[in-house]
């Protein structure tokens, strides 16, 4: 999978490691809609935002793919603003399609 233009290169360290894990899931599925949703916000992400992004980069692909698709509610216990926001963004239209996909 190719990165955005704003790739990486000009991120901290922290934010270069979570870029990468948001992008290398294990299922394709998560890959896009988490790695999607990390590249148009790692920039602008605080420190407290990063903690919780990378809480959220813990709990398990199938889990994540259930909860961010609205197949499955998000359990109380591990809901946090983070996983919420993602939620919101992952459930608009075409989250998740790599750009080159929509225009063609």
């Amino acid at each position: 999978m190719s990165e955005p233009d704003n790739s990486s290169t000009e991120l901290s360290p922290r934010r270069r490691r979570l870029f990468f894990r948001a992008h290398h899931r294990g299922t394709k599925e998560a890959d896009l809609m988490i790695g999607t949703f990390v590249a148009n916000n790692i920039a602008a992400f605080t420190e407290a935002e990063l903690d919780e992004l990378e809480g959220v980069l813990d709990l398990l692909d199938v889990d994540l793919t259930e909860w961010l698709t609205g197949r499955s509610p998000i359990p109380a216990e591990v809901m946090t603003p983070m996983l919420a926001r993602m939620k919101e963004e992952c459930s608009r239209p075409g989250a998740g399609v790599p750009e080159a996909a929509r225009r063609a």
